[in-house]
Formats: structure tokens, C-alpha cells, sequence
């Protein structure tokens, strides 16, 4: 074998490594020891770091919870009245809540920069009580609700002394679970997917009438 064939040949081999995903310093392990961080396999990897303590079920959940739905609503000035933008978003995260009945949430309560800081702090909390109540009388249990208030001079999101609506605003965030944090194999986590499995076939079509009254129907005009 010439040397030109040799060269050949190993370009193709690394072509073909390219190609798959790997690279060339990849080649000499064996299959499995490098976590592609893409979406074929996620859901082994997703395990493989829950059961090595990589990765929390509460992360987890949060990433589920701000993937799905908004975490955030914001206020007019010097108010916590819930308009009907925000009650909308509300009632998207409160669906998401009812689905895990395992699950607790904090709601955190910011305020722009106007105003004192003991002022924007009780104001702040008026607004994280606001939604707490907001999702109470939608059925979801005030012992899996938190409000924490975070006023506006520590947690701005746009720096400006003037009226700013984006700094007037609640987060809804995952906080963990009911009872004290779950191990791996306690099975809570699964108990929830396998609920959502469930809860999520569709039921089958119902059909009215007998066969008979069915064949008795077919050659009607």
C-alpha cells in the first residue's frame, strides 16, 4: 500500500469520525464515553446525572417549569392589582403547578427603584401575596406557596432611577418538594411522570349504537 493510499484512507477515517460526531482524539475510546450534549440520547443522559447526583429532581423541575411556561408578570407603578396580561401568564403556571401536587413554589416580589427602600419592600411583598392568592383560589394549597419579597433596590433588572415596569414584577420559581427532599429511588418523580402518562391518553371514541343499528343504518339515504 502506497503511501498516497494511506493518507487517503485516513482522511476518509476522519471524514467519517467528523460526520458521526466524533473527533479524531474520540476514536480510541469505547462507544459510550463521551455524553454528546445533543438531543438524541437526552433522556439517558438526563438519568445517568440524576442517579450520580449531577442533577436534581427540583432542577430538573425549575428547567421544565421556565421551559414551559413564563416565570414572570409584571405591575403598573405603586400597585399590586394582577391585569388581565398578567392573569393570563398566571393561569399558565398555575396549570403547571396542579400537575405536581408534590411540588412547592416561592413567588418573588421586586419593585422598580422609586419610592424608599421600607416602602418597596412591603410593596414588593403585597405583590408576591397577590399571586400566592391568585393561585389559591384556583385550588393549589398555600402550604406548597411561598411570597418572598425582593424589593427593587437589590434586584433590578434595568439600572434607572425612573418608573420602570420591567423591575415591577413577580418570579414564580420551583423551591422543591412538599416533604423532605426526595432520594432517587424513592419513586416520587417517577409517580409524577407516570401520572402525567396516564392523565395524558386521549379517551377512546365512544360509538353510538350497536352493530346492528350500525349495518341496519349503513344502507340508508
Amino acid at each position: 500500500m502506497t503511501f498516497a493510499t494511506l493518507k487517503t484512507l485516513a482522511l476518509s477515517v476522519a471524514a467519517a469520525a467528523l460526520v458521526a460526531g466524533c473527533t479524531p482524539g474520540q476514536m480510541d475510546r469505547e462507544a459510550g464515553a463521551v455524553i454528546l450534549d445533543n438531543d438524541f440520547g437526552e433522556s439517558t443522559r438526563n438519568n445517568y446525572l440524576i442517579h450520580t447526583g449531577q442533577l436534581s429532581h427540583v432542577v430538573s423541575l425549575a428547567q421544565r417549569f421556565n421551559r414551559e411556561v413564563p416565570d414572570t408578570i409584571n405591575f403598573a407603578f405603586n400597585s399590586a392589582v394582577i391585569d388581565a396580561q398578567a392573569a393570563r401568564i398566571l393561569d399558565a403556571q398555575a396549570n403547571f403547578i396542579r400537575q405536581f401536587p408534590e411540588v412547592t413554589f416561592r413567588v418573588y416580589g421586586h419593585t422598580d427603584l422609586v419610592g424608599s427602600g421600607a416602602y418597596n419592600k412591603q410593596l414588593g411583598l403585597r405583590r408576591a401575596q397577590a399571586v400566592v392568592g391568585y393561585f389559591s383560589a384556583r385550588g393549589i394549597s398555600r402550604s406548597r406557596l411561598e411570597a418572598v419579597v425582593s424589593f427593587g433596590e437589590t434586584q433590578p433588572l434595568v439600572q434607572t432611577q425612573n418608573p420602570e415596569e420591567r423591575n415591577r414584577r413577580t418570579v414564580t420559581e420551583v423551591s422543591g418538594f412538599v416533604q423532605d427532599a426526595p432520594l432517587v429511588l424513592n419513586g416520587k418523580y417517577a409517580e409524577v411522570i407516570f401520572r402525567e402518562y396516564v392523565n395524558s391518553a386521549a379517551p377512546a371514541p365512544t360509538v353510538q349504537g350497536g352493530l346492528g343499528e350500525l349495518s341496519a343504518g349503513a344502507g340508508g339515504g
